[in-house]
C-alpha cells in the first residue's frame, strides 16, 4: 500500500506536499519522495524512511516550484531498496515523473514488451517504473513537440488497454501539467479537490480525502474507475473517462484497515463503515454466540476502536481501553520475518492489568492475517489475569493473498488458509473466535454508497476482479513474498538524486 499526492498551485507547493505526505504516512512508512518543477527544471528528493526523516530543511529549499507530486511507500514482494522509492522519472518525452499506488499484475510481460517493442530501459524491479514507461511511450507515440489534452487522455486510454491490475497514479509532465488517473476497476482510491487563493484556484489529487481537507482544500469528488484528470499549467482542470468498460469495484480492505477513519473514500465515510461493521459483528455474536458471558470489550488499537465501540454499545457491555500503544512501532503484518513481528507486538502494546484481571474479555481487531499479532495479544491478556479471552475480527477470514498492492503474505503464511474457524481459534489460543460474515461486511460498506455494486474482496474469496490471476501467478507471488524470500533479499542500489542531496 502507498500514498500519493499531487498539487497544482499558484505558489510554492513543497510545504503542502510535505504536509500531505505526513497525513498519508499510515499508507507507507518505508520510503518517501517529492518532485517539483520550476522553469522547466525538475527537483527531486526521495529516500528510504519516514517523511520527517527524508526531508530536511536543505531538501525543502531545493524543492522549488508551484507544481509537484509526492509519494509514501512500503515495500511489496519483500523489496526495500531505496532505488524503488518514488516518484520515478524518465526524460523522454518532455520529462515525466510518476507516483503510483497499487500493483500491475502483468508487470513482467510489460517489462519485456517495453524493452523489445518500445525500446525503453527499466532500471528497477518496480511495477511503477514499468507503468511510467508505458505512459511515456504512449505519449511519445503521438509525435508532438507539445501534447494536447486529447493526446494526454489518449495516452491514459492506452495505459488502460496495456496495463492490468490496480493503479492510482499521479504524473507530472514537465512544462505542461499534472495528470491523475485510476484503473478501470477503481481498486485503489484517488480523490481530487480545490481551493481558492488570492492568486487563483489551486488543485490537489490524493489517496484519501483527509490529505485534501487537512490542507484547506475542498473535496470535489472521487476519480471514477478509468477516469483521468488533467491539471494544466495555466490553472485549468479537465476530466475524461478513458476506459472502455469501467466497473466500480474498490478494495474493501481499505475500509477495514488501511484508510484513516476520518477519510471519505468513494463517497463512503470510513468511520461510519467501521461503525456498521461493529454493529453487524454484534448481531452475529447475539445470534451465534449467545452463550458467551462477556464482561468487557477491548479493542486492539488503533484501527479496530470504532468497530469495537459500536459492538460494545449494541451488546450493552462495557467498553474499555486495555492496551496502551507505542506509536513508534510500525504496522506488524507488513514487517518481514516472524521473529521481528512477534517482538514488535510486545514492544507496541502493553496491557492495563486491572482491565483484565478475573474478567471474560472480548478482544476486537480489524482483521486476522498471519495470526502472529492476535496470538501474542491473547497471551498478554491471559498473563494480565483474564479469565477467558474471546477474539472477534471485524473482517472475515483472510484466506488468499492480495495481488493489487497490499503486500499480504504468501497464502501458506495466512493463518486461515486451508483451516477451519475452530482450527484458527485453537492456533491463536482463544476461548472463542468470531469472524465478520462477508455479506455483512459488504453491506456495511455498500450502505455508504449504493452506486457501488461490488467490492474487491479477493483476500476473503480468492476471486480477483481483474480476471487475469491464475495458480501460476499466485505461485510466483508466493515465491517472492514468503519470509524466506524476504530475508534473502540483500540487493543494494545507490540512487542519484536530481536535487543533488
Amino acid at each position: 500500500m502507498c500514498g500519493i499526492v499531487a498539487i497544482a498551485g499558484k505558489s510554492a507547493v513543497n510545504q503542502a506536499l510535505y504536509d500531505a505526505l505526513t497525513v498519508l504516512q499510515h499508507r507507507g512508512q518505508d520510503a518517501a519522495g517529492i518532485v517539483t518543477t520550476e522553469g522547466g527544471r525538475l527537483f527531486l528528493r526521495k529516500e528510504n524512511g519516514m517523511v520527517r526523516d527524508v526531508f530536511h530543511t536543505r531538501h525543502m529549499l531545493r524543492l522549488a516550484g508551484n507544481f509537484g507530486i509526492g509519494h509514501v511507500r512500503y515495500p511489496t514482494a519483500g523489496s526495500s531498496s531505496s532505488a524503488e522509492a518514488q516518484p520515478f522519472y524518465v526524460n523522454s518525452p518532455y520529462g515525466i515523473t510518476l507516483a503510483h499506488n497499487g500493483n500491475l499484475t502483468n508487470a513482467r510481460e510489460l517489462a519485456e514488451d517495453i524493452y523489445r517493442a518500445d525500446l525503453r530501459h527499466v532500471n528497477t524491479d518496480s511495477d511503477s517504473e514499468v507503468l511510467l514507461n508505458v505512459f511515456a511511450h504512449e505519449l511519445q507515440a503521438r509525435g508532438k513537440m507539445s501534447p494536447s489534452i486529447d493526446d494526454i487522455f489518449a495516452a491514459v486510454a492506452s495505459v488502460h488497454r496495456r496495463c492490468k491490475g490496480a493503479y492510482a497514479v499521479v504524473s507530472m509532465i514537465t512544462g505542461h501539467g499534472i495528470v491523475g488517473f485510476r484503473d478501470p476497476h477503481g481498486i485503489r482510491p484517488a480523490i481530487f479537490g480545490e481551493r481558492d487563493t488570492p492568486l487563483g484556484k489551486e488543485y490537489i489529487i490524493a489517496s484519501e480525502s483527509v490529505a485534501i481537507t487537512s490542507l484547506g482544500f475542498k473535496v470535489v469528488r472521487d476519480l471514477l474507475p478509468g477516469e483521468a484528470v488533467f491539471l494544466s499549467m495555466d490553472g485549468k482542470i479537465h476530466t475524461r473517462q478513458c476506459a472502455e468498460k469501467p466497473s466500480y469495484t474498490p478494495c474493501i480492505f481499505e475500509l477495514v484497515y488501511f484508510a484513516r477513519p476520518d477519510s471519505i473514500m468513494d463517497n463512503i465515510s470510513v468511520y461510519k463503515a467501521r461503525l456498521r461493521m461493529g454493529e453487524r459483528l454484534a448481531q452475529t455474536i447475539q445470534r451465534d454466540f449467545a452463550d458467551l458471558h462477556i464482561d468487557v470489550v477491548i479493542p486492539i488499537p488503533d484501527t479496530s476502536r470504532t468497530s469495537a465501540l459500536e459492538l460494545a454499545n449494541h451488546l450493552n457491555v462495557k467498553y474499555r481501553e486495555g492496551f496502551m500503544k507505542n506509536r513508534y512501532i510500525g504496522r506488524t503484518f507488513i514487517m518481514p520475518g516472524q521473529g521481528q513481528r512477534k517482538k514488535s507486538v510486545r514492544q507496541k502494546l502493553n496491557p492495563i492489568e486491572l482491565e483484565f484481571q478475573g474478567k471474560n474479555v472480548l478482544l476486537v481487531d480489524d482483521s486476522i492475517v498471519r495470526g502472529t499479532t492476535c496470538r501474542e495479544i491473547i497471551q498478554m491478556a491471559r498473563d494480565a489475569g483474564a479469565n477467558k479471552v474471546y477474539f472477534a475480527s471485524a473482517a472475515p477470514a483472510v484466506k488468499y493473498p492480495n495481488v493489487y498492492g497490499i503486500d499480504m503474505p504468501a497464502k501458506d503464511e495466512l493463518i486461515a488458509y486451508g483451516r477451519t474457524e475452530q482450527e484458527v481459534c485453537e492456533l491463536i489460543g482463544a476461548d472463542a473466535l468470531i469472524y465478520q460474515k462477508l455479506d455483512d461486511l459488504i453491506a456495511a460498506a455498500r450502505e455508504g454508497n449504493s452506486d457501488i455494486t461490488d467490492f474487491d474482496c479477493s483476500v476473503f474469496t480468492g476471486e480477483y476482479v481483474t480476471g487475469d490471476i491464475n495458480e501460476a501467478y499466485l505461485d510466483d507471488l508466493q515465491a517472492s513474498r514468503n519470509d524466506s524470500a524476504k530475508s534473502g533479499n540483500t540487493r543494494v542500489v545507490d540512487i542519484v538524486d536530481l536535487s543533488n542531496g
